[in-house]
């Protein structure tokens, strides 16, 4: 009896073991390959169990078939801005600059609800944003986009429609491939910034009552994402935020996530105080660098005089820059294992 539950045991210390040495693999799609530009945004994760998530498309694609995108089984959006929505997309890969790279009108679908048609895909962020670009995949497939079924409490991808998550602020989703043991639980969490659409992307009869006045609609609060993927990283995907007291309390305090995805930019005061929110409120193991608003690097190299670089030196851990097309993984203690 003794060597039979031995034997469980060892067998459970294993699966454990097994389960902590898989990586969750990390990809940025930027407008250069081998660079971080001005553009870059969109960030491709791939859970050990096959489950992968497209974070902020933005304007980097050439499209929802752009051939970098590969499978994706959910997409979330921080928030409606045009450089994270997509009101632009690319002319090409490697088009223009990577302080300015060439971009072409993606109204009025927006290359977010192109990426969920072409890819048959869970739509994960807000209500508001969500029915929003609902609409734009009907549109675009001629068919109305419903709430994502569930099983047990999760959603089993890839689903057969592009649908829906139905979360609000706070919200869980729950990713799952059919014959994973878990999934990956996608929360929605607080972003200090704005949510405003960009006017390309409203029917004309709305552009025309909302263009005197110069302004727009707010599609519900703008956020961030906790990602839990299956081997035991938290990710902490920050959007677009200034400095918030929810970094401490619920993303480090009640997540406890290990791994960062920061954006950076001038417009939420990041370049001077995202430092301090790293180091003393959300702690993690390790942070990618993104949304930097500028050329980053030049032949695959940070530029020393970057704000980036400058960003870079504050922080008292690991850092590391979202290169487009290069893969890092990172274990279920956020630390970069290859890639890096």
């Amino acid at each position: 009896m003794q060597r039979a539950y031995a034997a469980v045991f060892a067998a459970l210390v294993f699966a454990s073991a097994h389960v902590a040495a898989q990586t969750v693999k990390i990809t940025p799609v930027g407008s250069h390959p081998g660079e971080l530009c001005a553009n870059d945004r969109a960030t491709i994760f791939e859970d050990p169990t096959g489950v992968r998530l497209l974070y902020d498309v933005g304007r980097t694609v050439t499209g929802g078939d752009d051939p970098r995108l590969g499978d994706i089984h959910a997409v979330l959006l921080s928030h409606a801005h045009g450089d994270h929505i997509g009101d632009q997309k690319l002319k090409a890969v490697g088009a223009g600059t990577c302080a300015n790279s060439e971009l072409v009108s993606a109204a009025p679908n927006s290359t977010t609800a192109e990426a969920v048609a072409a890819k048959n895909a869970a739509i994960v962020m807000n209500f508001e944003m969500s029915s929003f670009i609902a609409r734009k995949v009907q549109n675009l497939r001629g068919k109305p986009v419903g709430v994502c079924a569930q099983t047990g409490g999760a959603t089993t991808v890839p689903v057969a429609a592009p649908c829906r998550s139905n979360t609000h602020l706070g919200g869980v989703f729950i990713a799952k491939t059919p014959n994973a043991a878990q999934g990956v639980e996608i929360t929605i969490v607080y972003a200090s910034h704005a949510n405003n659409v960009p006017l390309s992307l409203l029917s004309e009869t709305q552009r025309a009552n909302l263009d005197p006045d110069d302004t727009s609609i707010v599609l519900g609060p703008p956020t961030g994402y906790v990602v839990k993927f299956t081997n035991g990283l938290v990710v902490y995907l920050t959007g677009d935020t200034g400095v918030h007291t929810e970094m401490k309390t619920v993303v480090n305090d009640y997540h406890k996530a290990k791994l960062v995805l920061l954006n950076l930019g001038a417009s939420t005061g990041a370049f001077t105080s995202m430092a301090h929110s790293m180091n003393e409120l959300v702690r993690p193991e390790s942070i990618i660098l993104t949304h930097t608003t500028e050329a980053a690097t030049e032949d695959g190299k940070l530029r020393p005089s970057s704000s980036t670089a400058a960003v870079i030196k504050q922080l008292r851990v690991p850092a590391y820059l979202a290169i487009s097309g290069r893969t890092m993984e990172f274990d279920g203690r956020g630390k970069c294992v290859a890639g890096c």
